[in-house]
């Protein structure tokens, strides 16, 4: 039971509370009635009127939108009993207020402000609710700090995720968007290509484009410069020369300044500066001592001026930024090197040759940084034949191009050998192994490389084919049915110890035969089957016979990967053509010397039956001088063979010698030895192949005319 004592003790205690309350300044106090009118306040400096009355209700000095938010809520407030704890408001007084002292300039429009408010019942004797009574603070000054706080952990975020340029300084003004309503990111042209920019300071001629840009109340104005417009020349200023110092410029814009500044160019303002504007900060983009570019942030909605803790926050986000613009352009450089170096190594995609006609494209990964080692490649070999490449090393970057590089060499190199494809791609799988242990690691990119090798003999119309681990080859009939080629394939190159097997299939005139890397297969989805079925479907429609080879290549491309590829894409595709029957001509000669004098004659007989007797007599002599050797040191039986096709005459003897021939050069008192020396300068190319048994001495003559082929 209480005493009269306690209770008067605790009237008095209440008593005391309301007047510290009351009577202190940093948490405002006030009252209203269960109406929500004010009653009561400690903070009548900041809410009284001009005549010094208090107002009625909080709609008497706050914006009719934030007054509406906050009386919702102190009716709850009323209507439930519950209280309010730290809810947090945007408001913007009616008029200059007075704020715990601090007075506003006269004429100035009033400052939003952030409140922290909470909201209690108050009760009578009997626990009826009589009114609210709200305690505030203005925690404007700490919001600023949590916000700053904020935008630098999305700078630290955002900037530079990409090794994009463009999309680095959209980022960067998508972050400052946060603080001010125009923003304008230019850079260098240079940047955009990688390069190192001339610096201002050393040049007149600093040409500049708008990168980015963003308004943050709607799309960006049209008067403005939009991104990927060039920027005018602007009057030049001494402000100008302190931003390219390093310096951030607070500038509070002056309508008459600017006037002046550009008097003489009007229009030239009306597309540089924002309608409305305010305020401006701007600073330069500096890395690793180098100028990038320009930052330009504006305020046209926001009254409130920028300030020294301002100007701090973006030059921590613009220090931060301009090394992610600088990373972005040093690996433009680094991708465009590595683009160029290996497009350079790669062949000409189109071929057009008595064998075979190709078309080829290659296409850069877009989700992975550098280049790939993809690679393709056409290889004429001898009596008309031509060797069809496509692989693929591991990897991307500067690196994996190197590693392509070597490989393509050492292909173009074996091919020259004339050996079958199963037998090359041994050689190539030891040299591989060879490199990554004499490399020291140096080429571990072509460890697990994969290569598809593919010889088209046009004469014969068959094409023989072997793969160290990649996809086999898509076959397309003239009639526009397709079929992936029945090749079983071996291991990547580098693991060793395992043979390739060479498949043969017949391919008729009019076929065309796809060479890929499984980055066009793979689409997004990486299923390789669906890939695979996806490129048989579209190649039937795409790459019929009518159709040029080149317009198929890019339909099939486009049909089969998406404008941006996960993986690099290498494309080859070969339309096969076959030499006319009556361009071939094949003889074999017993082991007697008159075989010398029956080759000759049936050579140059053949020769006027092709209208070719302006060749017989270089031919007649390099016929006299394989079939000498054949019989001198190889035996018989003797194979000659004649084909003439697409400007080139081949001549081909055959023995069952394994003996290597040597073109040396004969001394002055020697007989022989003369005889490979007159071959070579009687033709345009010579060489030896070696078949199951015995060895091919061939020749090419240049005819002059591109009759022979189908």
């Amino acid at each position: 039971m209480t005493t009269d004592g306690e209770a008067a003790l605790d009237v008095a205690l209440d008593a005391a509370f309301a007047r510290a309350m009351f009577g202190q300044g940093s948490i405002g106090i006030v009252v209203h009635d269960r109406e929500l009118r004010l009653l009561r306040t400690n903070a009548a400096r900041c809410l009284a009127g001009p005549d010094g009355a208090l107002p009625e209700r909080l709609a008497d000095i706050l914006e009719p939108e934030q007054a509406e938010e906050i009386e919702s809520r102190l009716r709850t407030v009323v209507s439930d009993g519950v209280p309010v704890h730290r809810a947090e408001y945007r408001v913007r007084p009616l008029r200059s207020a007075q704020s715990h002292g601090t007075e506003q300039s006269p004429g100035a429009e009033p400052a939003q402000l952030w409140l922290s408010l909470s909201a209690f019942p108050l009760t009578d004797d009997d626990g009826g609710i009589t009114g609210v009574a709200v305690a505030f603070t203005d925690i404007t000054a700490e919001r600023q700090a949590r916000r700053r706080l904020e935008l630098l952990d999305e700078a630290a975020t955002r900037i530079g995720a990409s090794l994009d340029v463009g999309r680095t300084a959209q980022d960067l003004a998508e972050v400052l968007g946060g603080f001010a309503d125009v923003v304008m990111v230019d850079l260098a042209d240079a940047v955009f290509t990688g390069a190192d920019p001339p610096q201002p300071e050393m040049t007149n001629e600093w040409h500049v484009r708008r990168a980015a840009g963003l308004c943050r109340t709607g799309p960006f104005p049209a008067a403005l410069i939009r991104p990927g417009e060039p920027m005018p020349p602007v009057p030049t200023a001494p402000e100008l020369d302190r931003i390219r110092r390093g310096d951030v410029l607070v500038y509070q814009v002056d309508e008459a300044e600017l006037a002046e500044i550009f008097s003489a160019d009007p229009e030239l303002r009306r597309r540089i500066v924002p309608e409305g504007a305010r305020s401006l900060m701007a600073a330069s983009l500096y890395a690793r001592g180098l100028v990038l570019g320009t930052v330009q942030v504006w305020r046209t909605e926001d009254a409130v001026p920028y300030d020294d803790q301002d100007a701090a926050l973006l030059s921590q986000i613009v220090s931060r930024a301009a090394l992610g613009v600088d990373n972005a352009r040093r690996y433009t450089r680094e991708h465009s090197t590595a683009v160029t170096l290996q497009r350079g190594l790669l062949p000409t995609a189109a071929v057009a040759a008595i064998g075979v006609e190709t078309a080829a494209s290659y296409v850069p990964s877009a989700a992975r940084p550098g280049v790939g080692g993809d690679w393709f490649d056409v290889i004429p070999l001898s009596s008309l034949r031509v060797a069809l490449i496509v692989g693929d090393v591991v990897g991307h970057g500067l690196g994996a191009s190197v590693a392509m590089g070597r490989l393509r060499t050492a292909v173009q190199t074996l091919a020259d050998l004339d050996l079958d494809p199963g037998e090359l791609l041994v050689h190539l799988d030891d040299l591989v192994q060879r490199l990554a242990v004499e490399s020291d690691g140096e080429y571990q990119d072509l460890s697990g490389a994969t290569c598809l090798y593919a010889i088209y003999d046009p004469v014969t119309g068959h094409c023989a084919m072997a793969s160290a681990g990649h996809p086999p080859p898509l076959l397309v009939a003239p009639d526009g049915s397709t079929a992936f080629a029945e090749l079983d394939p071996g291991p990547p190159l580098g693991v060793g110890a395992f043979p390739f097997e060479v498949a043969e299939v017949r391919l008729e005139p009019g076929s065309t035969l796809a060479l890929y890397t499984d980055g066009l297969v793979q689409g997004a989805d990486h299923d390789l089957d669906a890939g695979m079925a996806r490129l048989l479907r579209q190649a039937g429609r795409l790459c019929l016979a009518e159709r040029p080879l080149a317009d198929a290549a890019r339909g099939l491309l486009s049909a089969v990967t998406t404008d941006q590829p996960s993986d690099d894409v290498a494309l080859l595709l070969a339309r096969t053509r076959r030499v006319a029957p009556g361009s071939t001509a094949h003889w074999e000669f017993p082991t007697h010397a008159e075989s010398v004098s029956l080759a000759r004659r049936a050579a140059v007989g053949q020769l006027d039956r092709w209208g070719l007797s302006d060749l017989a007599f270089s031919t007649e002599l390099v016929v006299s001088e394989l079939v000498t050797n054949a019989l001198r040191y190889a035996g018989g039986p003797i194979g000659l063979r004649l084909v003439h096709g697409d400007g080139v005459l081949v001549c081909e003897v055959s023995d069952p010698s394994n003996t290597q021939p040597r073109l040396r050069r004969a001394r002055d008192t020697d007989e022989g030895g003369r005889g490979l020396f007159l071959v070579a300068q009687l033709t345009s190319r010579w060489g030896s192949r070696y078949g199951q048994s015995g060895k091919t001495i061939w020749t090419e003559q240049d005819t002059g005319s591109g009759e022979g082929g189908q």
